[in-house]
């Protein structure tokens, strides 16, 4: 009998759909039978015969099983069985991350509403901004227009004051000069009430 060796990370699978055995000779003649292993089972290959034997490794069992029962890959009905699992999973998270992508558009909506909430708000803050700044611009120009018409009306009181003061002095002065005239009137009256009888009675004689 010629066997082969092979590495101990290389591994083959139980493909029969009932359970094979294992034996501790790699022959089915005595009573060498160890144990049986279901399909699908996973085993160590330790080495391989010419003669469709091949020695694996089970667990703690060591023993030989029938090459042609034994495959480089998982039996198709335990791959459908896995890729079962993980279809049901993918669908699973498929759902999950529908209603994921669900809520996000929803919170997405929202964040569109908002931003155009804020951008209205903005824009109102902006004219409102805007406006007072036009209301402060017209409150100093309007300061600057009382305080020049204070100076105008402060200038104004001060020419009616001397104004007032040149008008009473001028009465003042045309008192007295209307006194002065109304006493040489008198005074020239007099001397004419004087003067004028005397030369009456001259001219008489």
């Amino acid at each position: 009998m010629v066997t082969t060796m092979v590495s101990a990370e290389s591994f083959v699978y139980i493909t029969d759909q009932v359970e094979i055995p294992i034996r501790s000779e790699s022959t089915t003649q005595g009573d060498n039978l160890i144990r049986t292993l279901p399909s699908g089972t996973k085993l160590s290959i330790l080495q391989a015969t010419e003669d469709g034997w091949t020695q694996v490794q089970y667990e703690d069992t060591t023993g030989w099983i029938i090459s042609r029962y034994l495959s480089n890959s998982p039996p198709a009905r335990q791959r459908l069985e896995k890729l079962s699992i993980e279809n049901s999973a993918n669908k699973l998270m498929v759902s999950k991350l529908q209603g994921e992508k669900e809520q996000l558009q929803k919170a997405l909506l929202g964040l569109k509403a908002d931003n155009a909430t804020l951008a209205i708000q903005s824009s109102k803050a902006k004219a409102e901004k805007q406006h007072i700044e036009q209301i402060y611009q017209d409150a100093l120009k309007l300061e600057h227009e009382n305080e020049k018409l204070m100076q105008e009306s402060l200038q104004l009181k001060t020419e009616l004051q001397l104004a007032n003061n040149n008008s009473q002095i001028e009465q003042d002065t045309s008192s007295r000069n209307w006194f002065i005239v109304g006493a040489l009137v008198l005074f020239f009256g007099m001397m004419i009430g004087f003067i004028l009888p005397n030369l009456l009675k001259r001219k008489r004689y």
